[in-house]
């Protein structure tokens, strides 16, 4: 059995709660199977009530067209199961440049990069850290962080601990995502841009 401290490199040790966790155990399984991984899912009310999917290929990339496959795939079986009461409008995107980090692998892949954790219980009075990520080490997240009077020094915070954590928007962080994306040469939105809702006809999915 694994301690909460021991989590592969794709698994996502940052999730959802409540009603956004019913929807994520719907459709991740359906993102499974088209090659896609699952970053986050949030619903806010905005536009009415909004479902957000933001998602990926394992490369980090993820196109219109990506968006538009996801979005077609997932629609009806949110639609049968029924989780989300009343009509809602669904999103589909990218993670975005500033993006979440919800596995031990974003940890490596964005090292060097400055990142804003917040945990979910106060270490000696402090639950949120700022600095540069240093990588992923014995299950716990390595960052540079400004410590005070103590200066800035590398910790380790345990993924139990975690509540969320998202690369933070730096001219060198827009540079880099550029950069990557080139590379890839996929048309990625690094801006976390999403499908047109018109093209995608997933507005106002009325919960049955």
């Amino acid at each position: 059995m694994q301690s909460a401290n021991e989590v592969a490199p794709g698994d996502r040790f940052i999730q959802e709660t409540g009603l956004a966790s019913d929807v994520a155990q719907l459709v991740e399984p359906v993102l499974d199977g088209l090659g896609f991984r699952l970053v986050r899912i949030e619903i806010s009310g905005r536009d009415g009530k909004t479902v957000q999917i933001m998602a990926e290929r394992p490369d980090g990339s993820m196109t219109i067209d990506d968006c538009e496959q996801v979005s077609k795939a997932v629609s009806p079986v949110l639609d049968v199961a029924d989780v989300v009461a009343d009509s809602y409008r669904l999103e589909v995107s990218s993670p975005g440049i500033d993006r979440p980090l919800v596995r031990p692998s974003d940890f490596v892949d964005w090292a060097g990069s400055e990142a804003k954790i917040e945990l979910k219980a106060p270490i000696d009075g402090r639950r949120r850290f700022r600095g540069r990520l240093e990588g992923f080490e014995d299950g716990e997240v390595l960052i540079e962080a400004d410590l005070g009077e103590d200066g800035h020094k590398i910790i380790g915070l345990a993924v139990a601990l975690i509540a969320s954590a998202r690369l933070v928007l730096t001219d060198e962080l827009i540079r880099e995502a550029l950069s990557r994306a080139k590379a890839k040469g996929k048309g990625q939105l690094g801006d976390g841009a999403e499908a047109d809702p018109e093209d995608l006809k997933t507005d106002d999915v009325e919960g049955l």
